[in-house]
């Protein structure tokens, strides 16, 4: 976990300098585990989202919490969704179009 976290700061540097150089302002990546944990930065992303979406729409804090996981949620699986279904269209391709089978 630790390796992890230093290689991550060390990619977060280095691209956060040539973002300040170039584009003139800063660089915060938003991370998640593959369990689906959020990152530091991820989460004090999202609560200050939140903070702002409540402000602007006068909910609660945490009808706005809710309401950006579930987009998020719904978001992260239609992007695994299509993904999955992109690399088994491709996978079942490659096998037709590997056999050489003449059939007429």
């Amino acid at each position: 976990s630790s390796g992890i976290n230093a290689e991550y700061g060390e990619n977060k540097r280095a691209y956060n300098a040539r973002v300040l150089e170039v584009e003139k302002c800063s660089f915060s990546p938003i991370v998640f585990s593959t369990t689906g944990i959020m990152g530091n930065e991820a989460c004090k992303f999202y609560r200050r989202l939140a903070e702002m979406l409540s402000a602007k729409s006068r909910q609660s804090y945490p009808d706005s919490i809710r309401y950006i996981r579930q987009r998020l949620s719904f978001c992260l699986l239609k992007t695994t969704i299509v993904s999955l279904r992109v690399f088994n269209d491709n996978y079942t391709t490659e096998i037709y179009t590997s056999l050489d089978i003449n059939l007429l």
